[in-house]
């Protein structure tokens, strides 16, 4: 077996088709002994590549955007999540709700951090591509997701951007606020989480193992878009027993419909839309091609 270990920036049901190839030995099959640790802070994920401790980080390619060619060279072999896993909560019902200048203008969102500036930018990208300026919108942004979500409930601000899950599981509890809109079915392609590594150690021994990771994830892809989530809902709740069992099932089959695990390519077509975001967001000065950043050689087809 070869040891293949992946230090991740958090542990998130959009990673699910990677937990469930774990579980079912799918990477076993593929000679590989697959572990994970979640560094704390999250961005040790690049002192572990760095070191050699881990074989990839998994997280948003935002990251490797950001340092080309400005300190470490960055490579992007493979994707587990091809949608946003972010939700839009408001204030009262989000009934009629439309992302527009009219709703947005002059209003505070509430941003959450902590794992880095993806939620932002992520957000700000999306205003723009429905014709609403970011700067006619105020933010909340830098505090830990917790913090900001007791400071919502409690009422600060007009809107919240968090994770799916706990957007979901707070509009379920609290009447006073709602699902205004969720990031996997009308936020759009873009490889929001992405396993990437050094440039320079891209050997062929590490891209033989890269190509036997990407074969195991994608079988669990496959599985996971073939089955119900209720088939597995006990072991969703393994893998998150904080959350609702019922919550799971439904997110994790909304994800299903909505895009969330394709392939474990990394797509040319998000790809490029998130470039154009980064820019605007000033993380980098020009988008970078897609061959720049992206390796298909360890996966069966290039990114359509």
């Amino acid at each position: 077996m070869d040891a293949f270990h992946i230090s991740a920036t958090g542990h998130s049901l959009n990673y699910l088709p990677e937990y469930l190839a774990q579980r079912r030995g799918l990477f076993k099959e593929q000679g590989l002994h697959v572990t994970v640790s979640v560094p704390s802070p999250w961005d040790n994920v690049l002192t572990d590549l760095a070191s050699g401790k881990a074989d990839a980080a998994l997280g948003g390619i935002w990251v490797p955007s950001m340092y080309r060619s400005r300190s470490t060279s960055y490579t992007a072999f493979a994707q587990v999540a091809n949608r946003s896993p972010l939700a839009l909560l408001k204030r009262g019902s989000s009934e009629g709700f439309q992302l527009s200048a009219s709703e947005l203008a002059g209003k505070t969102v509430l941003l959450k951090s902590g794992n880095g500036a993806s939620v932002g930018l992520f957000f700000k990208m999306l205003l723009r591509e429905h014709g609403v300026d970011p700067n006619s919108v105020h933010y909340v942004q830098d505090l830990e997701g917790t913090m900001l979500a007791e400071l919502f409930e409690g009422g600060m601000g007009d809107y919240f951007v968090i994770d799916n899950v706990s957007a979901r599981a707070m509009a379920a509890r609290n009447p006073n606020v709602s699902v205004a809109m969720e990031m996997v079915a009308d936020g759009g392609e873009i490889p929001w989480s992405v396993y990437y590594t050094e440039t320079d150690r891209m050997t062929p021994a590490a891209l033989e193992k890269q190509r036997r990771f990407c074969i195991a994830l994608e079988r669990a892809m496959d599985w996971v878009l073939a089955n119900d989530a209720a088939r597995y809902k006990d072991e969703l709740a393994e893998l998150f027993p904080a959350v609702s069992p019922g919550l799971l099932v439904e997110l994790t089959n909304a994800y299903r419909a909505s895009g969330m695990w394709t392939r474990p390519t990394v797509t040319r077509k998000g790809f490029e839309r998130w470039q154009q975001g980064l820019v605007a967001g000033r993380l980098i000065q020009r988008p970078f091609a897609y061959e720049e950043m992206v390796y298909t050689g360890t996966t069966s087809r290039e990114g359509a």
